[in-house]
């Protein structure tokens, strides 16, 4: 099942959310009305019919109520949790790893998840790590892959090897390509809602120890708010009951693709494999497992990568498959458990990125460029890691290394990708520079020199890595850091193919916009007939040289190469844009508009797109940096061929 093809699941899930919702609601709503009628006859009595005996707007106020209650506790866990990933990450009692710690395991998760994103071409996701459990578990959270969280427990660090983390890692980033980490965040709101009720129960009970009033009809008020409670609190169990059957519904069957996504990513059943015969190990011997001691680990429960309660009921409320089905599925056979001793592994006082540090080639589907005609993967197998084959050294300076984990510093690295070669241009925004950021000028300027010692296709991934620095900074100081880039961009009065590839990707992951839900406003490609032309034409423009003769000539046939894959549009050689009619301005209303497709209709851009960049060969880092600029703009992870071109150089450490 491809990333599109999940999208369009997920949001049918939503759908089926809904409706489980308002039916848990409407069981809630009748329960509580039925207890309340039963309170007040035992308060008061019953002399008269079944309707005739209950205050005037009785049921009505009940009603009202208990939809205060359940929809009230909604909107608020889902306030609570509109910072997304990182609210959820925190309401499961994770810390932030810093990219400065001085822990090797913390420092070895950092790599895994850096390695994970830059295959995938997504933004590098936050990372957190809950320290006090010792079991081994993770989750992924958040409303977009723009501003993702991955977290995983201390006992993931100490007892899987660095091939079994990667293999959690690539089942988490599963969760976060497919769409699963919006859904699951709504999951938490609701779910809160619907079990409001057993709360409020518990409350009057409470109240009833204390109330110390009565009057002369029927038993004592103390003994009435007690019994109201105990009441409610046991018809909050419905709420409790409908909640376990909806996450049971919802999660279970991700687990299983999810598991197998993680495969595809490392092409190491041994990984995620290894993992979870870990969680079984320690499940038979210390009874860890993947437990969660968290006071919030059941309203989380959907989100982990293993079961945080024991399955009591293995049927019908179990959020997570069975670990012998799910081992089954990963190796063809039934597998035993494994022990999972805590590992040895060295502290360092501290830990500094040296021009030497040994990397090991993860071979990212091969360390040469794919064919552009490879098939578009849909997200599901775009990052594929194979580790081990041979051993390489860092693209990066010690001074980009730090750079791009600090969040002060990522900036500089934002300006010094931005920064002109010489000249007026250059004059005029290290002025701008010196004037809006001085504090990160020189560094900009430095670092600019060790840019331009990189290859053209290790520069656009220190966005990537950059990324969870810049997510570190507040809203103002983010929307600070992306108008001077605007500014910078704009010092010539033009705007190049680099900066405006740099600027969409910034602009997507970073904008106080990057995490909202964007609204399916178009079902059909045909609907955005000159969108396409659009972006098309500009593919066209940047995949054929001008220095070619028949550049004009090359240029229209890769449009009609392309059109030829959008039938239903009918294109023609009147829609191509040429170089006087088409402009960046241009380019981002299209791509606004083409993130509103449905997702079972982006392959079919991004297959045409692929079509007109190619040439017979390896596909030129311009295409691709394009390519990457267009799928960031309407959210959808890059294919292979794009991948390819930015893994001829190694990227993973091996520590």
């Amino acid at each position: 099942m491809t990333f599109f093809e999940q999208q369009h699941q997920a949001r049918q899930e939503t759908r089926k959310l809904v409706l489980l919702f308002v039916l848990a609601v409407i069981a809630i709503v009748v329960a509580v009305n039925l207890a309340m009628a039963l309170v007040w006859t035992f308060k008061f009595g019953s002399h008269h019919g079944f309707l005739r005996q209950y205050p005037k707007g009785f049921f009505a106020v009940n009603t009202l109520i208990t939809l205060l209650l359940i929809v009230g506790g909604t909107l608020i866990q889902t306030f609570n949790l509109r910072d997304g990933g990182d609210a959820v990450a925190l309401m499961a009692g994770g810390r932030i790893v810093s990219p400065s710690s001085g822990d090797l395991q913390e420092r070895r998760l950092l790599n895994v998840v850096e390695e994970m994103a830059l295959a995938s071409g997504i933004a590098c996701p936050k990372v957190y790590l809950l320290e006090r459990e010792d079991a081994i578990n993770a989750f992924a959270a958040g409303y977009n892959p723009n501003e993702a969280v991955v977290a995983v427990t201390r006992g993931t660090l100490n007892r899987l090897t660095r091939d079994e983390l990667q293999g959690v890692v690539g089942h988490e980033f599963s969760h976060i390509l497919n769409g699963d980490m919006r859904l699951n965040i709504h999951l938490i709101g609701v779910l809160f809602g619907i079990q409001m009720i057993a709360g409020f129960g518990q409350q009057l009970m409470n109240a009833g120890r204390y109330w110390g009033g009565r009057d002369d009809k029927g038993p004592p008020w103390q003994l009435v708010l007690f019994v109201a409670g105990l009441v409610l609190f046991a018809v909050g169990y419905i709420g409790i009951f409908f909640g376990r059957l909806i996450k049971s519904a919802v999660s279970r069957q991700r687990e299983f693709l999810a598991d197998a996504s993680a495969v595809q990513f490392t092409r190491n059943p041994e990984g995620i494999g290894g993992a979870l015969r870990k969680i079984g190990g320690l499940t038979d011997g210390k009874k860890i497992g993947s437990q969660i001691n968290h006071p919030k680990a059941e309203q989380l429960s959907h989100l982990f990568l293993g079961s945080v309660r024991p399955n009591l009921l293995d049927g019908w409320f179990a959020t997570h498959p069975p670990l012998a089905e799910r081992l089954k599925r990963i190796y063809g056979r039934n597998m035993t458990p494994l022990d999972a001793p805590e590992l040895a592994v060295p502290y360092a006082a501290s830990v500094e990125r040296m021009p030497d540090l040994p990397f090991v080639t993860a071979g990212f589907a091969g360390a040469t460029a794919a064919p552009v005609s490879s098939p578009i993967a849909g997200g599901l197998s775009t990052p594929s890691l194979e580790f081990g084959n041979s051993s390489g050294r860092s693209p990066l300076s010690p001074q980009l290394e730090n750079a791009v984990h600090d969040p002060v510093a990522a900036c500089a690295v934002v300006y010094a990708l931005l920064l002109g070669e010489a000249g007026a241009e250059r004059d005029v925004q290290l002025s701008m520079l010196k004037k809006e950021a001085p504090q990160q000028a020189a560094l900009a300027t430095f670092l600019a020199e060790s840019i331009r010692q990189l290859p053209l296709s290790a520069r656009l991934p220190l966005v990537d890595l950059a990324t969870p620095a810049l997510r570190q900074l507040a809203q103002p100081e983010r929307d600070k850091m992306l108008a001077l880039a605007d500014q910078l961009i704009a010092a010539d009065s033009r705007i190049t193919l680099a900066e405006f590839v740099v600027q969409t990707i910034l602009t997507r992951r970073l904008a106080a916009r990057a995490g909202r839900l964007v609204p399916i406003k178009y079902n059909r490609l045909s609907e955005l007939n000159s969108e396409v032309a659009v972006l098309l034409s500009l593919v066209a423009h940047v995949a054929i040289s001008t220095s070619r003769g028949d550049a004009v000539a090359a240029r229209m046939a890769a449009f009609l190469r392309g059109a030829q894959l959008c039938p239903e549009l009918k294109l023609a050689a009147r829609d191509y844009c040429d170089g006087a009619s088409l402009g960046f301005p241009q380019v981002r209303l299209a791509l606004d508009h083409a993130n509103q497709l449905a997702p079972l209709a982006k392959p079919q851009l991004i297959k045409a797109l692929l079509a007109v960049a190619d040439n017979g060969a390896e596909l030129p880092i311009a295409s691709a940096d394009i390519l990457r600029a267009i799928c960031a703009g309407i959210e959808a992870p890059i294919p292979p061929a794009v991948a390819a071109t930015y893994h001829a150089y190694p990227w993973q450490f091996d520590n």
